[in-house]
């Protein structure tokens, strides 16, 4: 009896053991869920998972607050060197990068002064003659104007001038007339800028 009894605890304990040993054996670590920002090896930048291009996939990526990143806050601060009327400033030089903290849209007036070549105003009847030198010098004399009485250089603007134009979003207009809109105040007046529609003076209502 004794022996049966000493070969039925050490068959126990070799069951117990075999089946920890198998247990031991087939464990995995839980995996992580959802995709983390992980630390580049070199330049410290972060390289991120499944989202796309930095990190803007389904969802895209969130920035202060929770607020929707647009693709322009995830560009790096470098002049932008577009071509073309409205890829330069009126003096010539690059389009300077936007600050990290513009508004996501604006409202605004515009003064427009068209020259032959640009695209024609939706409200003007023909192609305006004046040359593109000419309208540079109107330009430069009605954003005077603006400064003191926007509504009048209005008035002495081309078919498609107003008040007040509307809103427009970040990322809609070229990178130039983008970069003087966004980066005024409210009420402020900035210009002349050259746009494919002709030379713009932009007045920033909201």
């Amino acid at each position: 009896m004794a022996v049966q009894r000493w070969a039925t605890t050490l068959l126990g304990f070799a069951v117990v053991a075999l089946a920890v040993w198998l247990v031991v054996r087939n464990f995995q670590p839980p995996k992580a869920i959802g995709t983390a920002p992980a630390a580049a090896a070199d330049d410290g930048k972060v390289a991120y998972g499944d989202g796309g291009a930095a990190g803007l996939g389904t969802g895209g990526a969130l920035g202060d607050g929770g607020v929707p990143l647009l693709l322009s806050d995830l560009l790096e601060n470098e002049p932008r060197m577009d071509g073309g009327a409205g890829g330069t400033m009126f003096d010539g030089s690059p389009v300077p990068a936007l600050p990290m903290d513009v508004a996501r849209s604006v409202r605004f007036g515009v003064v427009l002064v068209s020259y032959d070549g640009a695209q024609p105003s939706p409200t003007a009847n023909r192609q305006t003659p004046r040359s593109k030198g000419e309208a540079r010098a109107l330009a430069l004399k009605l954003a005077e104007t603006a400064k003191q009485d926007f509504h009048a250089a209005v008035q002495q603007g081309d078919a498609g001038s107003s008040d007040d134009i509307g809103r427009v979003k970040l990322g809609i207009l070229e990178p130039a007339p983008e970069y003087v809109l966004f980066t005024l105040p409210i009420d402020g007046v900035g210009g002349p800028v050259d746009t494919p529609r002709g030379y713009w003076i932009v007045k920033r209502l909201e």
